[in-house]
């Protein structure tokens, strides 16, 4: 008895050295750790677990181009270095072919081997984020913010319009979203003109169309470059950065694809103005005030245009248009300058119905597979990027090495600014994504020092002069609705592009523009223009 009761009295011993050491050793989580943890409470006091980093992850995202000069994956961003360090989180990425990032997304879903982190632009997935949730490529992420992002869920509180962008018709939360935290970042491409040949032949900056005409008309005729041969070319047309910047186009208060008018859906190509348009366009053509090669003009050809002292107006962005050419020709072209062209409108004095403006979010963001084992950590672990600590290595790196805190101001480094070896985007890429995308809030102060040339910054001032409430949101469509829509409008782009480029060359008779438009409407232009209402109607109510 005695005996047994001796081993009663030492298992009993036994149990509670062991709740003592389990009870030590406490369920906090070092960064590395991906276990569950103790339990708290959010800010609505309801129960929460507390979790880990995640040791690694797989993350597919394609790879900047500035980035790419420099380094063979986003591993070499210093911004994520960094967060490797505070995380202990290791990231293995995996990056698309330069330039064929769609089709690579198409196959790995399609395949079904997934990352634990896809940042993609789900606004352009067939089907919508809502069809990827219900597929099972993603997850839906609400309440798993809501438990385990305080950081984002602090920038969704305080913007409520945030939250209504990143939230689809169906109530789905589907990305860690990059957004553009500031009016200021939300405008970066317009129309660009040669200054210095404006002040050579005394002309006046134009505002409207018939001031362009005359404008583009001096610039053929008046041997601007100096050379004594008539090789100028006035205007160089780029129609896709057109659908960006609505360029001479908005002067009609048209784009050339969906719009609005007091939440009413239209659509540009089969609108009376939009023969307008073809004529003006068709007519500056015929009298040589267009490069003639324009629809052959790829990024090459534009860069030697341009620099080779041959273009007096073209389209481009604020950063590696105005700043870029200003830097190449600055040595071999006496004299070069450029500046911004207001957006254009067609009774003088008036303000300008279109330019080009982003919406804060367009649809890109990191979302977390269904292949990914540690939701919750992953979680965390992305928004660690939205709390300060993580918005400001992402938008301007490693304190001490790519900026310095000058007066309460994060102040870019000539490591950034004025890198010998390297162009500001690409010595930026280096250490941060401020200068494209990630996901994290965009910072105004970026901006602000990468348009560090007056004209840049003045260009961001004469862009953002336009009232842009036609501009159409960034809307999901249903799974149904946006099969039928990619259905009818792959057919309607491909015509609208050959048909566009034949009525401007004056290959196509403008004679021919209802014949135009009713071949889009068979096309079914009519019922995608629904659908967009439908999926704008859905948006105002959300």
């Amino acid at each position: 008895m005695k005996t047994k009761r001796n081993r009663a009295v030492q298992a009993a011993i036994l149990m509670l050295v062991m709740a003592v050491i389990a009870g030590c050793s406490g369920g906090g989580s070092s960064p590395a750790d991906t276990g569950t943890g103790d339990k708290g409470t959010d800010s609505e006091g309801t129960e929460r677990k507390e979790v880990g980093y995640p040791a690694k992850l797989t993350y597919w995202v394609e790879l900047n181009g500035n980035a790419a000069a420099t380094m063979q994956d986003a591993n070499g961003i210093a911004a994520y270095q960094e967060l490797e360090k505070r995380t202990g989180t290791k990231v293995e990425f995996q990056h698309p072919p330069a330039g064929q990032s769609k089709d690579s997304f198409n196959i790995m879903v399609s395949s079904g081997n997934l990352p634990d982190v896809i940042e993609y632009n789900w606004a352009t997935v067939s089907g919508g984020p809502d069809k990827a949730i219900a597929d099972k490529t993603i997850i839906r992420l609400n309440e798993l913010i809501e438990q385990h992002a305080p950081n984002l869920s602090k920038v969704l509180n305080e913007n409520p319009d945030y939250r209504k962008l990143i939230t689809t018709d169906d109530g789905n939360i589907y990305v860690f979203p990059f957004i553009r935290g500031d009016d200021y970042l939300l405008t970066f491409n317009g129309i660009i003109v040669r200054q210095d040949w404006m002040e050579k032949l005394n002309l006046q900056m134009p505002e409207t169309i018939d001031e362009w005409y005359e404008t583009l008309k001096a610039i053929k005729n008046g041997d601007p470059n100096g050379n004594g041969q008539a090789d100028e070319i006035p205007l160089l047309l780029e129609l896709w950065m057109t659908n960006i910047n609505h360029a001479f186009i908005g002067a009609w208060g048209i784009t050339t694809g969906f719009y609005q008018v007091d939440g009413e859906v239209r659509y540009g190509p089969i609108q009376p103005e939009f023969k307008e348009y073809l004529a003006t366009m068709n007519r500056w053509y015929a009298e040589g005030l267009i490069d003639p090669d324009y629809a052959a003009t790829d990024g090459t050809l534009k860069d030697a245009k341009v620099t080779g002292n041959q273009v007096g107006v073209f389209m481009g962005y604020m950063g590696s248009s105005l700043g870029r050419y200003t830097d190449l020709a600055a040595n071999t072209i006496p004299g070069f300058k450029l500046a911004a062209a207001p957006n254009v409108v067609l009774n003088k004095g008036d303000t300008p119905l279109l330019g080009q403006k982003d919406s804060p979010f367009n649809g890109a963001g990191a979302a977390i597979t269904t292949s990914n084992k540690n939701p919750e950590e992953t979680v965390k672990w992305l928004d660690f990027r939205y709390g300060e600590e993580g918005h400001m290595l992402f938008n301007f790196g490693v304190e001490g090495v790519s900026y310095e805190m000058i007066d309460g101001y994060p102040t870019y480094t000539d490591e950034i600014m004025n890198n010998p070896d390297l162009p500001v985007t690409q010595a930026m890429a280096k250490y941060i994504q401020a200068n494209y995308s990630g996901a994290f809030v965009q910072d105004r102060r970026y901006v602000e020092q990468y348009a560090s040339r007056p004209e840049q910054r003045e260009a961001i001032e004469t862009w953002m002069k336009a009232q842009n409430d036609r501009l159409m949101p960034v809307v999901t469509p249903t799974a149904e609705e946006s099969s039928r829509y990619a259905s009818i409008m792959n057919e309607v782009q491909t015509y609208y592009d050959e048909m566009v480029n034949k009525f401007i060359m004056g290959v196509e008779s403008l004679d021919q523009f209802d014949r135009f438009v009713e071949t889009l409407k068979g096309m079914g232009v009519e019922e995608a223009i629904r659908i967009q209402q439908a999926a704008l109607d859905r948006f105002n109510n959300r």
